[in-house]
């Protein structure tokens, strides 16, 4: 797939755990972990605002777009 999603570097970063992210933007750990492992289809702005907000990051730091080979 093209767009990685890089949550779990940035997590690690800033030494956030995925219950902690979790609680703190108000989605389950559920979903969160689906976005996390790269499954999600899509994601909600303000759902990336949110982790934007609590990670001190930039969009770009959490999706990357690497074209196909």
């Amino acid at each position: 797939m093209p767009i990685v999603v890089n949550l779990d570097v940035m997590m690690a970063k800033r030494k956030k755990r995925l219950n902690e992210l979790a609680s703190a933007i108000g989605i389950t750990e559920a979903n969160l972990s689906i976005l996390k492992t790269g499954k999600a289809k899509a994601v909600r702005f303000s759902t990336l605002q949110a982790i934007c907000r609590e990670l001190n990051c930039q969009p770009g730091d959490l999706l990357t777009f690497e074209p196909d080979k």
